[in-house]
């Protein structure tokens, strides 16, 4: 075996080059070393003979090395799959393009379309293909993940643009006198106990929180009914926990506890209340009882009350939605409540 010397010098060099410059390197070693160079250079780097000789040959051309800023010559290395099988493209359209859930006669049901699965049907055909290719692949037909789109708000009344300019404009009109607007609304109910909350927390490996199976309401200590009023001119909520039914009376003690607690303080001079909430639930527009709570709130306070109601169908733009209770549900994530205290 012919000895090389400078082994260590030229696997050194070789690291830092390309694959181009790598075989003409390499080519030009195994030359310097005469009979039996590309044996001792293809021991030494592992590059095989034909690479080897491959370059010799590019070494002996009086053309220059190199291709501009390529390192393999026009047309070089593999083709796309979609150029070497076109029909590829079109058997994968005709999977994507099956659109219709639970339809007997279509290839994949639209909840089966993950990329690997796409592989595996495509392969069914006689393509085979990688799930990575898939996914590039798609992208180039204009196809991306997406989820539902909530935009179909179905028949309302042509006035309900004129009903959300009129509540915008109470809420300016009590700020600009120095007097509190309010968003009321009652959250999802939640059982307390050791039940699973979605999302996820910080936690040392292998020491998840162990909660309940089952969701059975017998397993809860009871349940808990978060009611909140949001201050959109102060950007400040307020959540009142019920432990037994969301009525229109408990809507009403909800309201007079953010009075008393928060209320009186943020607007000392406070004569006046604006209370925007949804047309149904325990604060419905037709709920004598919430009338009627909030007439003996208003005479034990003092407070002139003025309730104004969102649209049917539009509690999604009651500002307490996005601007207290995501916040409420982005803290507690991952962590049960298993008190009413937490």
């Amino acid at each position: 075996m012919l000895e090389i010397p400078d082994g260590q010098l030229i696997l050194k060099v070789l690291d830092s080059l390309n694959e181009a410059q790598a075989r003409w390197y390499v080519a030009k070693e195994s030359i310097a070393y005469g009979r039996g160079g590309v044996k001792a250079m293809h021991e030494l780097t592992g590059m095989s003979r034909t690479t080897i000789i491959k370059g010799k040959k590019e070494l002996e051309k009086q053309d220059s090395l190199g291709y501009g800023n390529r390192i393999r010559k026009p047309g070089g290395g593999r083709k796309k799959i979609e150029e070497k099988n076109p029909q590829i493209k079109k058997s994968l359209e005709k999977i994507l393009d099956e659109n219709t859930a639970g339809d007997p006669m279509s290839i994949l049901k639209w909840t089966q379309k993950s990329c690997r699965t796409l592989a595996k049907e495509l392969e069914k055909a006689g393509h085979k293909i990688s799930k990575g290719t898939i996914w590039n692949m798609t992208k180039e037909l204009g196809y991306s993940l997406q989820s539902n789109q909530k935009s179909k708000e179905g028949k309302h009344s042509k006035e309900r643009d004129d009903q959300f300019r009129y509540i915008n404009q109470k809420f300016k009109e009590f700020a600009e006198r120095g007097q509190p607007g309010i968003s009321v609304d009652a959250k999802k109910k939640e059982l307390v106990g050791e039940f699973k909350n979605p999302g996820k927390t910080w936690r040392k490996i292998g020491q998840p929180e162990v909660v309940n199976v089952y969701d059975y309401p017998s397993l809860a200590d009871g349940r808990a009914i978060p009611y909140g009023a949001y201050d959109p001119e102060r950007n400040e909520g307020f959540v009142n926990v019920g432990i037994s039914n969301d009525t229109a009376k408990f809507a009403v003690e909800s309201i007079k506890q953010w009075w008393c607690q928060l209320g009186k303080e943020r607007y000392p001079n406070g004569k006046e209340l604006l209370v925007s909430a949804d047309c149904g639930g325990s604060n419905g527009y037709r709920n004598r009882l919430w009338k009627y709570e909030l007439q003996k709130l208003a005479t034990e306070t003092g407070l002139k009350i003025t309730v104004v109601h969102l649209p049917p169908g539009t509690s999604k733009w009651n500002k307490i939605e996005h601007r207290l209770f995501s916040f409420i549900s982005m803290n507690w994530r991952g962590k049960p409540l298993v008190s009413y205290e937490v």
